[in-house]
């Protein structure tokens, strides 16, 4: 075998995905916290340990507990190496965590047990599903009252249209919580309250073994008797290809944030989990065994250093080796690039790599040379598909407020727009800038970072918009004509092409009608 097929068999590269609240980054902390890669976990909601959550590293998410972007962290696990891409719950940077299911062989769904399936996850997994990625799902917070955990897989499987499989079992749940019966391994772990450090394992032979009545109590050891028979009979047993192919779901129960579960989790992931599979490009599918490096950036990150004013492009590696320093290609412009500083990622924490293998994120300084969506390979022009841009529903005119500090706005706003916050119009009719999000909370972040980041003040003035589309025609008389009706609504985005700004659903549709040859686009890749 290969050096190069031994690195792609040993790479598990995934997202954590869920509702906001449900625990993503409590429990990517706690598999960091196994990979040895952070030696106490940042419990977020206690006063005496400071430290926040490894993985929160932006000032706005340290001061509203949320995560705002996608963050990347590497370490080894056993045999393993896994690239964990923990992304922003919250909906109003959805479009962040649909980019990010671009780069990923598998993903993770935490579900928490009390509120169950809620819609953001619903959304997620409709992505999931349109690329057919493996999904496992973890039922969260067992250590509170929540509900019965047949009713949780039931609603799994009608909310989220997949099978599901569980692999470990809860014996109670709340305060009565005693541990979790793992299936996979046919092993008993007995719950204590502790959130730094792991479990107690209890070896038993089988289910019927006596130990079980021994550490449980003989009422609730018949119970998880009476509960795994009836799993035994409901649920077919577990299979990997149907797993592998998206089909079906297998669901572990814990706590993560008091370190329960999480280990079963991730030895049962690292096991079936799928290694880096081959890309769809325009031109042809990519297998990752290829000697050719091919890779593509799918996030760009502004001031990850704020004492640097840098960008990040994240390049998810497709095939062959990444080397540091040699000539790559940026089929975009057509230029030959070297890279002397690609770094890997741990959170904040930035180490730079000499070589990475398909399945890794690689960070490459950018001084704005990349947009998202840009492809880089060893010569071969090859153009990935599936990074798109979603029409924004909220609108505001972006205002300047100190005329001193004009420059200082342009820049901060370009390289926020380059990062896909956002989007840019410009309003052809008086020249205004128009930003468009998919929530209110994006403006909010956007007025911070350009204050505290790049050291501008802009005030917001509201629009009432309906949606942006972009539009052509095969036709240009016809272009022509509906540009010249509906000038003082037409806009160009930052690639120059034409976007219509309808304000209401009433005028898109009778725009649709009036105008048959022009075709209206609610995403930017057509």
């Amino acid at each position: 075998m290969s050096q190069l097929t031994d690195e792609i068999e040993r790479r598990r590269t995934f997202a954590i995905i869920s509702h906001p609240d449900a625990g993503k980054t409590t429990l990517t902390e706690k598999l960091l916290l196994y990979g040895g890669a952070i030696h106490i976990a940042g419990a977020v909601k206690s006063n005496k340990i400071k430290k926040t959550a490894t993985s929160d590293w932006m000032e706005i998410e340290k001061q509203r507990g949320i995560s705002v972007a996608t963050s990347v962290m590497g370490f080894n696990y056993g045999d393993y190496k896994i690239n964990i891409l923990d992304t922003p719950g919250h909906q109003d940077f959805a479009e962040d965590t649909y980019r990010t299911l671009t780069a990923v062989d598998s993903v993770i769904i935490v579900v928490d047990v009390a509120k169950g399936v809620e819609q953001q996850t619903r959304k997620l997994m409709e992505v999931c599903r349109m690329r057919n990625t493996p999904v496992i799902i973890f039922v969260n917070k067992l250590d509170r009252e929540g509900r019965d955990p047949f009713e949780i897989l039931d609603e799994l499987e009608s909310e989220l249209k997949i099978n599901v499989r569980p692999l470990s079992w809860p014996i109670n749940i709340g305060a009565k919580f005693k541990g979790v019966y793992n299936i996979y391994e046919n092993t008993l772990d007995l719950f204590t309250p502790n959130k730094q450090k792991v479990t107690e394992r209890v070896e038993i032979s089988d289910i019927n073994d006596e130990r079980i009545d021994e550490t449980v109590g003989p009422e609730d050891a018949a119970k998880l008797r009476e509960d795994i028979e009836l799993i035994e009979g409901v649920y077919p047993t577990f299979d990997e290809r149907s797993y592998l192919e998206g089909k079906t779901a297998p669901v572990f129960f814990g706590s993560a944030l008091n370190t329960f579960g999480v280990k079963e989790l991730l030895d049962c992931f690292v096991k079936i989990a799928p290694s880096p599979r081959p890309t769809h490009a325009v031109e042809r599918d990519i297998n990752p065994e290829e000697e050719a490096f091919t890779g593509f950036v799918f996030k760009i990150h502004a001031n990850m250093d704020p004492n640097h004013r840098s960008c990040i492009a994240f390049v998810k590696v497709c095939s062959g080796e990444f080397v540091r320093n040699a000539p790559y290609r940026h089929v975009r412009s057509g230029k030959v690039m070297k890279f002397a500083a690609p770094t890997a990622f741990m959170a904040q924490k930035k180490s730079i790599v000499d070589e990475a293998y398909p399945g890794d994120i690689v960070g490459i300084p950018d001084t704005g040379n990349f947009k998202i969506g840009d492809t880089i390979t060893s010569g071969e022009e090859l153009h990935f598909k599936g990074l798109p841009s979603f029409s924004p529903e909220m609108f505001k005119y972006i205002e300047n407020t100190d005329p001193m500090k004009a420059k200082q706005l342009d820049k901060g706003v370009q390289q926020l727009m380059d990062e896909g916050v956002a989007q840019l119009f410009v309003n052809q009719f008086n020249g205004r800038k128009i930003i468009g999000t998919v929530g209110q909370l994006q403006f909010e972040v956007i007025q911070y970072r350009l204050l505290h980041e790049y050291g501008a003040q802009c005030r917001w003035e509201p629009l009432s918009l309906y949606k942006a589309c972009w539009i052509e025609s095969d036709d240009a008389q016809a272009l022509e004509a509906f540009k010249k009706r509906k000038h003082q609504f037409m806009a160009t985005d930052r690639e120059g092409r034409d976007v219509f700004l309808a304000d209401s659903a009433y005028v898109l549709q009778m725009a649709q009608t009036d105008f048959p040859k022009i075709n209206f686009h609610f995403a930017s890749e057509f």
